[in-house]
């Protein structure tokens, strides 16, 4: 039972993603701020430092000011692919999540890396929701599947890399890429604990929607009423119609990026992926690297050698030895 409370309580967490009391979000294609100021970055250090879970607490509590606004590194317009990375890298937040929230790490560490970064906000139940990423799969695919092609008419570029965190590394943009022609557009998809294949929610699947269900009539302005997470229940019929023909998408590339001790996408096998015929799957424990690093589902995002691994994902050519930082708190 106590094991049960404590996976119960991570999963609540993980659900209202750390974050307070704000007004939501429109189901039309959210328009990403002007870009941020941007100073340069390395792949260990950011502004709200590598402390998992709390970092991530940090950065949605800095925006609560304006949920809308980009991290540092993401959504410059001008920016130009270079012949070194001729790909720009679009930054696919989670459910309950925010643009900003969720990657205002690993942003300036790509474009550090020389990168055109961006990073959309989508699936909002009301404009300007905190809590981002709640609305239908297929209609938060739908706007991932619009901003592609504003950010491909900006750059010049044949194709993006998506990398995205958990619903939005996972059940969106393979959606996208199956149902909304994603695939001739996507080079890559790197996903951070990435929502494949569904999740029981370590057991509590269906009672986290009934809460959701009786939480979201009150609290609809802070984006609680979620369609996404039945979406991604285990069995659900977005699920089922996702995955009937196979995981992956011809000549698109794959990487998961998957900790064992992930308590809201469970079981965490899931989250592995098999290659159909054309694509590349590449499927990392990050245990296997990394033994000490115990971060959980929300602290992926802000875990350096999570990022590294992104970084070498992306450009396997340039990889290099992940120098594993210990990762003691397992969320």
């Amino acid at each position: 039972m106590r094991r049960i409370l404590k996976a119960a309580g991570t999963a609540l967490a993980a659900a209202v993603c750390l974050t307070a009391a704000a007004p939501a979000a429109s189901a039309a294609p959210p328009r990403p701020h002007p870009v941020s100021t941007w100073a340069p970055s390395t792949v260990s250090a950011n502004q709200f430092g590598y402390l998992g879970a709390v970092s991530t607490g940090l950065a949605a509590l800095a925006s609560l000011p304006d949920p809308d606004r980009s991290p540092a590194g993401a959504n410059d317009f001008g920016c130009r692919p270079s012949a070194a990375h001729p790909y720009p890298v679009v930054l696919v937040h989670g459910t309950f999540a925010n643009a900003y929230d969720s990657w205002s790490g690993l942003a300036p560490v790509l474009k550090n890396a020389g990168y055109c970064v961006f990073a959309l906000n989508y699936g909002e139940s009301r404009p300007h929701a905190l809590m981002k990423a709640t609305a239908h799969v297929p209609v938060s695919a739908r706007q991932l599947a619009s901003y592609v092609d504003k950010v491909l008419a900006a750059t010049g570029a044949s194709k993006v890399d998506l990398v995205g965190h958990s619903q939005g590394g996972g059940v969106t943009p393979e959606w996208y890429l199956r149902f909304n022609g994603g695939a001739a557009k996507v080079h890559q998809l790197v996903g951070i604990n990435p929502s494949n294949h569904g999740t029981n929610t370590s057991g509590l699947a269906n009672l986290l929607d009934a809460v959701l269900d009786v939480a979201g009539r009150a609290g609809k302005p802070l984006g609680l009423d979620s369609p996404a997470a039945r979406d991604q229940t285990t069995g659900s019929a977005v699920l089922q119609q996702l995955y009937a023909k196979g995981d992956t998408e011809p000549g698109v590339g794959y990487t998961t990026l998957v900790t064992r001790t992930d308590l809201v996408v469970t079981p965490y096998t899931n989250q592995f992926l098999k290659a159909g015929p054309g694509a590349t799957v590449h499927n990392i424990l990050l245990q296997d690297k990394c033994p000490l690093d115990l971060t959980g589902h929300v602290g992926g995002m802000y875990d350096p050698n999570i990022n590294r691994l992104v970084l070498n994902a992306l450009d396997p050519a340039h990889a290099e030895p992940v120098r594993c930082a210990v990762m003691p708190v397992p969320v």
